[in-house]
């Protein structure tokens, strides 16, 4: 009893046997502060949001849902995890015995012209199981385990990653739509004010008070509004086909919501602590994950180097039935039943690697070449993190005043134009200055709309670069 004991303790001490090293998150040289932040870092970041709470337009948020739902880049992400939990499954699995049952019915008839031999027929039904285990001394299939539960996190987050990006391209797109509608809006509206100053130019000219040069210039004005609004009726109905692919059905029309201007008030945007952001963004998780699976798989490959010990076994079970093809006159061959007849083995077999020309070895290089790869790709996921929320910080500062400056300059236009109209209708200047004054309106408001689009689309590149946008 004791030598049994002692054994059963040697086989659970081995059993614990886990070669290659358990993964340890990296040591990362993190940043106090973001680059262009406006205030010092705090807990709060608008990368903790749900994007319910960053978009108020019930109909932007209406599309974000069925975008959720029907996008074929989501649809494939679930599908793949799906793969990687059937993959940790299939590792695992390897963990315990395999138990397999046969069975088998065999006919034999034998025939023969010689008097030593007596045609015969035979019927031998078998049954049995058939075990196989192999004992984990090193930690194979455990590391196994180990690298397809890290692949499993890693799909997982990569479908994280696509819902945000998802997230963000809708709103994005919607955005510029409603961006595009407005501007439409300014040029058919600037266009049939063109086309009434048109009308009184001419009756201007009609009656002697105006020259002909006046008209034409008149004319270019009108031209101008009129060319532009076909293109941005292509471009609206492009954007709409942009955002039906994105909700995974075909180009149609989209529904719209609240203006440019009502979309995201955001008169402070916190990024939050830097050390958060690798926690918060999916794609660092991903590369993270990915890198924990490297590391286990260098343990699978340690284990080649150590025997594999295996207990195998098998039992079965059956008979024989033998029939003469021929009676014979005495009858003395009579059918027989011989059973039933059990067979039963079990015992251990050990293979040792002895000499295979590096192949360990070179497998062991090999997975330790691939985690140092993923450790490097994970920093870089890394650094690209610090750079998006810096670029997209300065990008929603440099906007906003951008746009500060933008309404300024429109307010100075439009009264600019009102003066030049009022000068010209008096007498006192030439259709000239009210020809560059209305162009100079008209590329104001219009530039107006794109730079508020723009300060909306650097609120949306910042939320994503704060890995918000997955959240449930």
């Amino acid at each position: 009893m004791t030598h049994r004991a002692a054994l059963a303790a040697a086989a659970l001490l081995l059993a614990g046997c886990t070669v290659g090293a358990d993964y340890k998150r990296p040591v990362v040289d993190t940043p106090a502060n973001f680059r262009s932040a406006v205030a010092p870092s705090t807990a709060e970041s608008l990368g903790d949001l749900s994007w319910r709470d960053v978009f108020p337009d019930e109909t932007l948020r209406s599309l974000i849902r069925t975008a959720l739902a029907e996008n074929y880049d989501v649809r494939l992400a679930m599908s793949r995890i799906l793969d990687a939990r059937a993959q940790v499954t299939i590792a695992r699995s390897f963990q315990f015995p395999t138990v397999s049952g046969s069975a088998s019915a065999l006919y034999t008839s034998t025939v023969g012209d010689r008097p030593q031999i007596q045609p015969r027929e035979a019927f031998t039904p078998v049954g049995g199981l058939d075990f196989l285990f192999e004992i984990d001394l090193w930690g194979r299939y455990r590391r196994t385990t180990e690298a397809a539960r890290a692949d499993l996190f890693s799909t997982e987050e990569a479908r994280r990653f696509v819902i945000t990006t998802l997230v963000s391209d809708v709103a994005s797109a919607y955005f510029q739509l409603r961006a595009l509608d407005q501007q439409l809006e300014i040029s058919r509206s600037t266009l049939a004010s063109r086309q009434r100053s048109l009308g009184l130019v001419v009756r201007r000219q009609e009656g002697g008070v105006a020259s002909m040069i006046d008209v034409r210039q008149a004319e270019i004005l009108v031209a101008g509004a009129a060319e532009t609004v076909p293109d941005i009726e292509r471009q609206i109905e492009q954007t709409e086909n942009v955002i039906s692919i994105l909700l995974g059905r075909n180009p149609d029309a989209v529904a719209r919501g609240r203006p440019l201007d009502a979309q995201i008030a955001a008169p402070a945007v916190p990024a939050g602590l830097p050390s958060s952001l690798l926690e918060r963004r999916a794609d660092v998780r991903e590369a993270e994950a990915q890198l924990a699976a490297a590391t286990a798989r260098i343990g699978v490959a340690k284990a080649d180097y150590f025997p594999r010990v295996f207990i195998t076994g098998s039992a079965a079970a059956g008979g024989i039935y033998t029939h003469p093809a021929q009676a014979n006159a005495d009858n003395t061959n009579v059918s027989k039943w011989f059973g039933p007849l059990g067979f039963f083995s079990v015992g251990p077999s050990v293979t040792v690697p002895i000499f295979n020309t590096g192949r360990i070895a070179a497998g062991v290089r090999s997975a330790e070449a691939q985690a140092e790869t993923a450790l490097l790709q994970y920093r870089q996921v890394i650094l690209g993190a610090f750079r998006d929320v810096a670029d997209a910080l300065v990008e929603f500062r440099k906007r906003r005043e951008s746009r500060v400056e933008q309404e300024a300059f429109t307010v100075a236009a439009r009264d600019t134009a009102r003066l030049a109209n009022i000068r010209y209708t008096g007498g006192v200047t030439s259709y000239l200055e009210v020809l560059d004054s209305e162009r100079q309106l008209f590329d104001a408001e219009l530039g107006l709309v794109r730079t508020l689009r723009d300060e909306l689309l650097a609120v949306v590149r910042l939320y994503k670069a704060l890995g918000g946008g997955w959240q449930q």
